[in-house]
């Protein structure tokens, strides 16, 4: 596996809605090395904070082999940076990774943390009808990523994957129960064992405070 974009979000205004929106979900390939931080990458514009950016997504990762499927399925060719990812990785599909899985690319470690929810802001960008529906049933989330290690990356840099030897779960299970309603004690507290994202643990633990109630 390699690095074959690494892409920086542009504020940008759309229609979402019949409304206009500013967003960061506009992302292009950058020429030369990128340095990554604890928070990602410093130009990459972030609109929504409560949602995205912070130290447990600080990036966003898509693959190659996602893309090819999307591609197959939508009838069209799309350019690295579509899905709002600021790493475009060659041979990588999310749905083989874990919760705590490293990819280490040149002085850079990046850990798996949560998988990308589809919102009304990626449905506008993306302009396909029912987009929400399409990429929640298709399974291919993309991942996102704390920086263990920061450092500068550039494209073409080599990936290695190193599984995560402790409890966890698989990015899946995490993608599927998100939209499970009624989560058992079991199901909640084997999420919470894992090295998952703030966001994702503040409302999971609020769910199990709901069971007791």
């Amino acid at each position: 596996m390699k690095v074959i974009s690494i892409n920086i979000g542009q504020k940008q205004v759309q229609q979402n809605k019949g409304s206009e929106e500013i967003t960061g979900i506009y992302k292009y390939p950058a020429a030369g090395p990128v340095r990554i931080t604890t928070l990602g990458i410093e130009s990459d514009f972030i609109a929504s904070k409560r949602h995205h950016g912070g130290p447990d997504q600080a990036l966003y990762v898509y693959g190659e082999g996602d893309y090819q499927w999307w591609e197959a399925d939508l009838g069209r060719s799309l350019e690295a940076g579509m899905f709002g990812e600021n790493l475009t990785i060659s041979e990588f599909e999310s749905a083989g990774f874990n919760i705590g899985d490293f990819l280490h690319i040149g002085e850079v470690t990046l850990q798996v943390t949560a998988p990308r929810i589809p919102c009304g802001t990626f449905a506008s960008r993306m302009g396909v009808e029912q987009w929400v529906k399409k990429f929640r049933t298709a399974e291919r989330p993309g991942l996102y990523v704390r920086v263990i290690r920061a450092g500068s990356l550039t494209a073409g840099d080599a990936v290695t994957v190193e599984r995560y030897s402790a409890e966890t779960i698989s990015l899946i299970q995490m993608y599927r129960d998100y939209y499970e309603k009624n989560k058992s004690e079991e199901t909640i507290r084997k999420h919470l064992a894992a090295p998952i994202a703030i966001r994702a643990r503040a409302q999971l633990e609020k769910e199990l405070n709901a069971l007791y109630r």
